[in-house]
């Protein structure tokens, strides 16, 4: 599936596999396992929040590779919010590669479940991109290059997440995607 039609996709809402009853597409299918890198804007992580994230990343291994990338939050100590988003995006758009198939995470962003995102990977992996980038923006949110970049923005949540709490949960569910892909018992 090429890239804008995946684009079209994502951009029309649609009710959650909950609502509807189905189940990933991919389900039990080969996908093709891109490697992953997650960007997130932010300062410093807390200990546990480090070896929750290595927890994960030693169950993702046999799936994918995984990279976590962090980038620098006001990397030049901007007053001015505007600039300090700015020299974040600068940052982040740097780790992007060109054929990287982009999701940025927002509040904005579409609401999926965890089938949705099983089948996000598996779309990715049919799409010619070479990688997945997920993007976790600071304090402030994404800049207009990176929201202009992603190929489906997506929330983990209604509710505004920390950046520690969102890499936590977005690696969750990476790793319970891949499960669902490959019909193990990890998802219920």
């Amino acid at each position: 599936m090429a890239i804008s039609q995946l684009n079209k996709l994502y951009a029309s809402a649609s009710p959650t596999s909950q609502e509807t009853g189905r189940t990933c597409r991919y389900a039990g299918q080969a996908v093709r396992a891109l490697p992953i890198r997650v960007i997130t804007v932010g300062k410093k992580r807390s200990e546990g929040v480090r070896l929750l994230v290595d927890e994960y990343k030693t169950k993702l291994k046999p799936y994918c590779s995984f990279e976590d990338s962090l980038v620098r939050s006001n990397p030049r100590n901007a007053q001015d919010v505007r600039a300090q988003v700015e020299d974040e995006e600068v940052a982040m758009m740097k780790l992007i590669g060109s054929d990287d198939w982009v999701v940025v995470l927002d509040e904005r962003g579409r609401d999926i479940d965890s089938e949705a995102m099983a089948e996000l990977i598996g779309d990715a992996g049919n799409s010619g991109a070479s990688r997945i980038s997920f993007c976790i923006g600071g304090a402030y949110g994404h800049g207009r290059q990176v929201r202009k970049r992603a190929n489906v923005t997506i929330r983990l949540s209604s509710m505004v997440l920390n950046h520690q709490i969102a890499l936590v949960v977005l690696i969750e569910q990476l790793y319970r995607s891949w499960t669902i892909l490959k019909g193990q018992n990890y998802h219920h």
